[in-house]
């Protein structure tokens, strides 16, 4: 027996300004008309979403919003990542389109956010658990983290994220370097999404001069690897 289905519509100005954003994260277009309304489905597995033309839109001015609930945000993000590498040679981080990284966010279901070149929001969410909470063993840091992703990368609020951040690594300096890390890496990656390079490049520098045991950079690869990705995007 069928039950009900919910398939979001989203705009757009131009169909070619999202489709090949979202053929490079894997979506399928399966089907499409440019007359006499512009309109097009991409499905990717369980996703599914309808988009339609309006010449007239802006983008920056979208509200347009959908929630994916998925098992495996980490595993989704990397296979979007993989994706937007091999058809633009990066992942945008900072203005539209742009993806955020998976990240634990403080009252709510952790995951990451694409935004596409239509300005719509798709909140990629995990399944509400226990696990979306930092552990107290994790430092103080990682809750202070936790809560700048709400606010950044939920709330879409990058300044009130940086302030949480500077905030927390100044009154945390006891924090081990293991523990800044993480938000070492974040705050850069806020600053390059508001556009401040050199304090982007003065976090990664310092994040670079941690003093790190093999164990902590084997257990920190995820982190650093995206500051290796963000001092690249820097340097372009």
């Amino acid at each position: 027996m069928r039950t009900e289905t919910v398939i979001p519509c989203l705009p757009c100005r131009r169909l070619d300004d999202v489709l090949p954003f979202y053929e490079a994260l894997g979506f399928e277009l399966t089907y499409r008309q440019d007359r006499p309304n512009p309109f097009a489905t991409v499905r990717r597995d369980g996703i599914e979403l309808n988009f339609f033309g309006v010449p007239e839109f802006n983008p920056e001015d979208s509200m347009g919003t959908v929630v994916v609930l998925s098992p495996d945000t980490e595993l989704l993000h990397a296979a979007f990542a993989a994706g937007l590498r091999r058809t633009f040679g990066k992942i945008p981080v900072s203005g539209i389109p742009r993806m955020t990284r998976p990240r634990r966010m403080q009252g709510t279901a952790g995951g990451f956010t694409v935004v596409d070149p239509g300005g719509n929001w798709v909140r990629i969410s995990r399944y509400q658990d226990d696990a979306d909470e930092p552990d107290a063993a994790e430092g103080r840091l990682a809750r202070v983290v936790a809560t700048a992703a709400r606010q950044a990368d939920s709330h879409g609020d990058e300044a009130a994220g940086i302030k949480v951040l500077e905030i927390g690594l100044a009154r945390h300096e006891d924090a081990t370097p293991a523990q800044r890390l993480p938000a070492l890496v974040y705050l850069a990656e806020l600053r390059i999404r508001t556009g401040d390079r050199d304090g982007a490049t003065a976090s990664l520098a310092e994040a670079e001069a941690l003093p790190l045991t093999e164990a902590e950079r084997e257990a920190l690869a995820k982190d650093l690897a995206t500051a290796a990705e963000l001092t690249a995007d820097l340097a372009r």
